[in-house]
């Protein structure tokens, strides 16, 4: 099957060797004291997307047309959305242990749900709850005491100021004193000392504003584009304006449009994306971190256990060495 690795095992067997639990301790030194959106750091896009339910309704901010199908003929429609809004097959434990340390979580309360329960989407919702998912994350931490997480909440489906409350109370539960109060971005040896850990990026300017603990959303570069080369493109033209002051994301993943899903039935997000890594993972190891105006920070892509693609990130900090 060459780069077209199965969902079934592949990317689970390719894990096995090449993991990178403990890669931010593992850092030299002297990149300790460089500020967190200096360093080249790995991201999941749409990380929750490896546990979506078959039987979950389509999502509410998806076209009506779309919708109505999901309804009335879901054994046709719900495989087929459900075949593009997969991105991720490993489990969130392990994408973290590959050396993912931005994770892009979509959270949403679907209507019929329960009044509490917080689930992720893309597209369709996932069996995983936020709260079960956040504390395997806290959990993982534990067992990783030098490595430190992003966590980007967003989307934030069917959210009232109510629900936000309950999921910031539920981040402050669970993280407790590993999370780091916004203001600069720290350096890893000063997280180390104070025993922060979790940044939590959040996309809502009112939950922000009400609690010390979230930061602003972090900037990702969409180029929702269905041909890599476009989208290299895209990530060069953003480049060329210059990187935001702080942490930023460059999203390599490709995004297909409607009329692109009608006209390759054949197709799906994964046979799409796979073959198109090698050709990503070269623009990805011409990249650069560090504070001059083309560089990167954090890179998140799809399917993040096949190839090369967060080791070739991991292994862009080995250039802030040679200055």
């Amino acid at each position: 099957m060459g780069a077209q690795v199965s969902a079934a095992g592949g990317f689970r067997s390719q894990l096995c060797g090449q993991s990178n639990a403990d890669w931010m301790g593992g850092l030299c030194p002297r990149l300790w004291d460089l500020p967190l959106h200096l360093l080249s750091i790995p991201g999941s896009h749409d990380t929750m997307t490896y546990c979506l339910s078959k039987t979950s309704p389509i999502s509410s901010q998806e076209p009506r047309l779309l919708q109505l199908l999901g309804r009335l003929l879901p054994c046709v429609t719900r495989p087929v959305v459900l075949k593009w809004s997969i991105t991720q097959v490993l489990d969130v434990t392990e994408q973290l242990d590959v050396g993912v340390r931005y994770l892009d979580l979509r959270v949403a309360h679907m209507l019929q749900g329960s009044a509490k329960n917080l689930h992720f989407v893309h597209m369709v919702y996932t069996t995983a709850l936020v709260e079960d998912t956040l504390t395997e994350i806290s959990e993982w931490l534990e067992k990783h005491p030098r490595e430190v997480v992003i966590l980007a909440c967003r989307n934030f489906e069917g959210m009232t100021e109510e629900l936000h409350e309950y999921l910031v109370s539920c981040i402050k539960n669970i993280f407790g004193d590993l999370l780091c109060p916004r203001g600069a971005v720290p350096t890893l040896r000063q997280l180390w000392a104070r025993g922060q850990r979790v940044v939590v990026s959040y996309e809502d300017a009112g939950a922000v504003r009400r609690h010390a603990e979230l930061w602003p959303g972090v900037p990702y570069w969409w180029g929702d584009q269905v041909k890599a080369a476009e989208l290299v493109r895209y990530l060069e033209r953003m480049k060329s304006c210059g990187r935001p002051g702080g942490l930023f994301v460059a999203g390599i993943n490709l995004t297909e449009t409607l009329e692109f899903v009608l006209a390759h039935p054949g197709l799906s997000l994964e046979r799409l994306t796979l073959p198109n890594l090698p050709y990503l993972s070269a623009w990805v190891r011409a990249q650069s971190p560090g504070p001059g105006a083309p560089c990167t920070n954090i890179i998140a892509g799809d399917f993040v256990g096949a190839g090369t693609f967060v080791g070739d990130i991991i292994g862009l900090n080995a250039k802030l060495l040679q200055d």
